[in-house]
C-alpha cells in the first residue's frame, strides 16, 4: 500500500462541496455545489436538451465560476442532500477531478460521502459514474454522519474516542439529527429539520426587509448572508439580549458596508436585533416557518428517546456538531443547557412520581464542539482514507466487472458479504 498516491475525498453537500486529498487537514477546495450549463431552448424534456455533440458537452462551469458566467443556466445537482440529476453530477465530478484536483482518476481511489437514508439505487449510480466513466480502481462511499463523530475524536483523548452518538448535522440546504450506535446508524430514528442556513439567511433578509434600508434588492440575500456569517451569534435569553441592545446601542450595533455591483456607490447597514434573532430560529423555528415550531434540543431529546434503551446515555454524552451551520458562536452551550434542562426536569418527574423512593442517576448531557466543525464529515473522511484499512474495505475494479454495481449496496465495514 506504500506506494499509492493519496486518496482523494469529495464531499458533495447541498450548498457547498469540499474537495481535497486524504491525510491533509483541511480540504483543498470549497465551492458552491452548482454548475452552469448552456441549454437550447428547445421544447421538451431535459435529457435531450443536454445531449449536445461533441465539444459542447464540454462547455459548462462549476463552483464560483458558474456564478459569473454570463448566458449559462444554473443548475444544482444535489438538493437536500440527495442527488437529483445524475447527468449533471457526472459533469460536476469531472470537473472536480480534472480540473480542481488536477488528478487522475485511474490512480486514485476515492472516499464518496452519502446523506443518511440515501437509497441503495443511488449507491449504484455513483459507482456507475465513478468505474465507467473515470476508471476509478477503487471506491468507498461513507455515511456523513459516522464520518462526523470520527472528525470529533479531533478534540478527545484515545480513550475517549467513540463510534456511538448522536451527530447535528446542518449545512446550506438541511439539518439531520442523526444516532450512531457503534459505527451503525439507528436508521429508524433520524429526523430531518427543516432549518438550517438559507434558513436564517432568508430570515435575516426579511429582518432587513421590513426595516427598508438602502441595500440594492439584488443584493439583498448576499448582504444577509455577509451579515449572518459576519455577526450572527447565539443568545442565552432573548428577552434580556433585547434589553441589552435597548440599554447601550452603541456598544452592540455593528455597521455592514457594502457597495452597489451596478452603481459602485457605496452603502452602510446598522445590524442590530439580527445578530441574535438570525440564529435563534434553530431554538424557536415559529419566528419564521409557521408550520413547524419544534425547537431543536427538543428534537434531539427526542430522538434519542425513541433509540434502543441501553444507548441513550452514551447519546446523551455524545452529541456532535457538524456543518457550517453550527459555527455560531455559544451554539453548543445553549444546545446544551436546553437539552440538559429537559432531562432534569423529566427526572424530577420521575422522581416525584416514584414518591421519592427513587433516585434515579443523573444524565450527563455533552455536546461536542471541536475546530474541524465546519468540515467536519471532510476531515473525518481525509482521517479515515489516511489509514492503510480503508484500502481494504473499499469496492474495487475488479469487484465492479464481476459483480456489477450491486457490489455498492452493501458496506464492506459491516460484516463480510454473502
Amino acid at each position: 500500500m506504500d506506494g499509492k498516491l493519496p486518496a482523494c475525498v469529495i464531499d458533495v453537500g447541498t450548498g457547498y462541496t469540499k474537495l481535497g486529498f486524504a491525510a491533509n487537514k483541511e480540504p483543498q477546495f470549497i465551492i458552491p455545489s452548482a454548475i452552469a450549463i448552456k441549454e437550447t431552448a428547445k421544447v421538451g424534456d431535459t435529457t435531450s436538451r443536454r445531449l449536445n455533440k461533441g465539444v459542447e458537452d464540454l462547455d459548462f462551469f462549476i463552483g464560483d465560476e458558474a456564478f459569473d458566467a454570463t448566458g449559462y443556466a444554473i443548475k444544482y445537482p444535489v438538493r437536500h442532500g440527495l442527488v437529483e440529476d445524475w447527468d449533471l453530477m457526472e459533469k460536476f465530478l469531472e470537473q472536480c477531478i480534472f480540473k480542481y484536483l488536477h488528478a487522475e482518476p485511474e490512480d486514485h481511489y476515492f472516499l464518496l460521502t452519502e446523506p443518511p437514508l440515501n437509497t441503495p439505487e443511488n449507491r449504484e449510480y455513483i459507482a456507475e459514474i465513478m468505474f465507467e466513466s473515470f476508471n476509478v480502481p477503487g471506491l468507498y462511499i461513507a455515511v456523513q454522519a459516522v464520518l462526523a463523530l470520527a472528525a470529533s475524536w479531533a478534540s478527545r483523548s484515545i480513550e475517549e474516542r467513540t463510534l456511538t452518538g448522536i451527530v447535528i448535522d446542518s449545512g446550506d440546504g438541511v439539518t439531520h439529527v442523526i444516532p450512531v450506535a457503534e459505527g451503525y446508524v439507528i436508521g429508524s430514528c433520524i429526523k430531518h429539520i427543516p432549518i438550517a442556513g438559507r434558513n436564517i439567511t432568508y430570515f435575516i433578509q426579511s429582518l432587513l426587509r421590513e426595516r427598508e434600508i438602502g441595500i440594492p434588492p439584488e443584493q439583498s440575500l448576499e448582504t444577509a448572508k455577509a451579515i449572518k456569517e459576519k455577526y450572527c451569534y447565539i443568545c442565552p435569553d432573548i428577552a434580556k439580549e433585547f434589553a441589552k441592545y435597548d440599554s447601550d446601542p452603541g456598544k452592540w450595533m455593528k455597521r455592514y458596508d457594502g457597495s452597489n455591483s451596478v452603481t459602485k456607490q457605496p452603502f452602510a447597514v446598522d445590524v442590530g436585533y439580527e445578530r441574535f434573532l438570525g440564529p435563534e430560529i434553530f431554538f424557536h423555528p415559529e419566528f419564521s416557518n409557521p408550520d413547524f415550531t419544534i425547537p431543536l434540543s427538543q428534537i434531539v431529546d427526542d430522538v434519542i428517546q425513541n433509540c434502543p434503551i441501553d444507548v441513550r446515555r452514551p447519546l446523551y454524552d455524545n452529541i456532535v456538531l457538524s456543518g457550517g451551520s453550527t459555527m455560531f458562536k455559544d451554539f453548543s452551550r445553549r444546545l446544551q443547557r436546553d437539552i440538559k434542562r429537559t432531562v432534569d426536569a423529566r427526572l424530577k418527574l420521575s422522581e416525584t412520581l416514584g414518591g421519592g423512593r427513587l433516585k434515579p442517576k443523573p444524565i450527563d448531557v455533552q455536546v461536542v464542539s471541536h475546530h474541524m466543525q465546519r468540515y467536519a464529515v471532510w476531515f473525518g473522511g481525509s482521517m479515515l482514507a489516511s489509514t492503510p484499512e480503508f484500502y481494504t474495505v473499499c469496492h474495487t475494479k475488479e469487484d465492479y466487472e464481476e459483480y456489477g454495481p450491486s457490489i455498492c449496496r452493501h458496506n464492506p465495514v459491516f460484516g463480510t458479504m454473502t
